[in-house]
């Protein structure tokens, strides 16, 4: 309920009370998404509209639009990861262990990050790809993630983009010949069919980058799980 509250109606106070019962409150300040979806969004709909008039407004208004909305969505995938990662405690006695052996224990009460940016050994390496995979797997048993991404696209994104053309910005051209100059709107409508097209582009962005934002949390989470039994 607290999480549809969040996601379906933007209260802020809803995901206070989730890190509170999540027991992760006192490490909000590594909880921090990267937003990367909209620009992808940006970026991927321009090269797949780049024969369409104007496509760099069309794409424009589309972040407008839906940034707010995306950027919600980012940040329940990394709190989902975050939190699953934070709370398994087999990968974190096994990357405790390997800390404990390559770390000495008064830099591990003093640090604020452990593995969490680039893993500093090929055992380190090997053990975040190992996680990936697992993650992979279960992903592709469940489907939870790719349920929840396509569901709330559904609600709250595909109205949106299906109207786009209610939010396009109107353009002012030129009609010039031998006798006069007039000026006329251009409206650059897209069809039904385009819009349908930018809507299931936008949810395979999402999804791509949904994965890999779940994954990168869920990483993030277990190294602060290790951290926390030092503080």
């Amino acid at each position: 309920a607290l999480i549809n509250k969040f996601l379906y109606k933007n209260d802020i106070n809803s995901i206070h009370i989730l890190l509170n019962l999540f027991d992760i409150e006192d490490n909000i300040s590594n909880i921090c998404p990267k937003y990367i979806s909209t620009c992808q969004i940006k970026r991927h709909i321009s090269k797949r509209l780049r024969n369409k008039k104007n496509n760099h407004l069309i794409c424009l208004n589309i972040g407008q639009l839906i940034h707010e909305d995306v950027h919600r969505l980012e940040f329940y995938i990394y709190l989902e990861g975050y939190r699953n990662g934070f709370f398994n405690n087999s990968w974190a006695n096994l990357l405790e262990k390997v800390a404990v052996e390559n770390i000495p224990l008064e830099d591990l009460y003093k640090r604020k990050y452990l593995y969490h940016f680039e893993p500093r050994s090929k055992q380190i390496r090997n053990i975040r790809e190992l996680i990936d995979r697992k993650l992979d797997e279960i992903e592709k048993g469940s489907k939870n993630l790719y349920s929840n991404i396509t569901k709330y696209c559904e609600n709250v994104l595909r109205t949106k983009i299906l109207s786009l053309n209610k939010f396009l910005d109107k353009q002012l051209t030129l009609d010039c010949n031998l006798e006069t100059i007039s000026i006329k709107e251009d409206y650059s409508l897209l069809t039904l069919e385009e819009l349908n097209f930018i809507y299931n582009e936008i949810v395979k962005v999402i999804l791509k980058s949904g994965y890999k934002l779940y994954k990168e949390a869920y990483w993030y989470g277990l190294n602060d799980r290790v951290l926390k039994r030092y503080r």
